[in-house]
């Protein structure tokens, strides 16, 4: 660590094959993860996905079953939680009433007998612009100020890793937002490895560097923000993600650049380089603000795919953009979001409608139907008769 400030790298994270079964479900399958030093990492996905479960076995606080956790190249799988190289800021900030700010901060400090903790602790609440008010007490700051507090107390431990359990779920809408861009701003000054667990889509894409989508104990998807959103790998992150208009069909035709996919009678054309799947019956898909509502046919041609006529069923105005469900014979109802440029919106109930939009814009999903649950079910009376006799057994040294 350089003298004066957070100016070093966090470490990289590596989770190697990780599993987590608990008695009657498996919360992981198997996670293999590699997060690079410095960067801002974001685990996103529904209650119950394992999210913060992975978040529990990196600090320690769970124990994996199968699998290593690698901090810094380090094997920490069987540290304890307190000797491993992380800090964790909580959703509900966990501040000593009692204590002043500054007290707060410096108190980790303190425990471990670090020379100047005051002082390193008054750079912390500096960095989170909060050095002014080091004197008050917790509850004499605001939801967003405690949280900044939370943050400055991990970051001033100068941890390799700081993991982040939805720490501004308790925000209201705006300050959240405010919060989602402070953070970003830390991180970057800081330089540490942040790990951001939370189920907030908006939050993900606009603080972290990297996003890996969740769903039933396995990463569906990973990458940077845009390409997740742009290029959805599987249903459930185009679900996910956003919304998004998907439509199942044949493919009936292809060339070097695109295929052709029929549905219901409607010929829509994919780029090959944005499908992940050009043949057979495919599901491909467009996002709502991609479309664009005609009160008239529009003009046929090869970059333009069109549905329609159709009916619209709903407006629901939303601030900046009106939302439009549009009934189409056949193919089902569209969702199209048009952006507030006028004073109101551009057909109402009723009104016979055109949707479409340019081919670029178009996704093809792997669309691969699941039979069957992934986890072997492991609730039965027998099965966990099984395992309390073998682990009795192991117990006394008979297996």
């Amino acid at each position: 660590m350089a003298a004066g400030g957070f100016a070093e790298a966090g470490a990289d994270l590596e989770l190697v094959g990780i599993q987590k079964r608990f008695p009657g479900f498996t919360a992981i399958e198997e996670l293999n993860l590699t997060i690079p030093a410095g960067s801002f990492f974001a685990l996103l996905g529904p209650s119950g996905c394992g999210k913060t479960t992975t978040l529990r076995l990196v600090a320690g606080l769970e124990e994996v079953t199968e699998g290593r956790i690698l901090i810094g190249g380090k094997d920490v799988t069987s540290t304890k939680p307190y000797q491993r190289p992380v800090n964790t800021v909580f959703q509900s900030y966990a501040l000593f009433p009692h204590m002043s700010i500054i007290d707060n901060v410096a108190f980790g400090l303190r425990r471990r007998k670090i020379d100047d903790a005051t002082g390193k602790a008054h750079e912390a609440l500096r960095l989170v612009e909060l050095d002014h008010l080091a004197a008050r007490k917790p509850s004499q700051l605001s939801g967003g100020q405690q949280q900044r507090v939370a943050l400055a107390r991990a970051i001033v431990n100068r941890p390799a890793l700081l993991l982040l359990d939805e720490p501004l779920g308790a925000l209201d809408l705006k300050l959240r937002r405010q919060m989602q861009l402070e953070l970003k701003s830390v991180q970057e000054e800081v330089g540490l490895t942040f790990l951001h667990v939370t189920h907030d889509q908006e939050e993900a894409m606009t603080m972290a560097d990297t996003v890996a989508v969740m769903n039933k104990g396995r990463i569906e998807q990973l990458g940077a923000p845009a390409v997740l959103y742009e290029l959805p790998r599987t249903v459930f992150v185009a679900n996910f993600l956003g919304q998004s208009n998907l439509f199942s069909g044949q493919v009936v035709a292809e060339n070097p650049d695109s295929i052709s996919v029929d549905i219901e009678g409607n010929r829509i054309v994919v780029p090959k380089a944005r499908a992940h799947r050009t043949s057979g019956r495919v599901t491909v898909g467009v996002r709502p603000e991609k479309l664009i509502l005609s009160r008239e046919a529009p003009a046929a041609g090869a970059d333009t795919n069109i549905f329609g006529p159709g009916r619209v069923i709903d407006v629901s105005f939303s601030g900046v953009s009106t939302q439009y469900l549009i009934q189409i014979p056949l193919v089902g109802t569209i969702v199209l979001f048009a952006q507030n440029m006028g004073t109101g919106p551009l057909v109402g109930d009723g009104a016979e409608v055109w949707v479409s939009w340019h081919v670029e814009h178009g996704f093809g999903l792997e669309d691969e139907a699941e039979t069957g649950s992934r986890f072997p079910a492991d609730t039965d009376t027998a099965t966990l008769a099984l395992q309390k006799r073998h682990a009795l057994m192991s117990e006394l040294g008979e297996e």
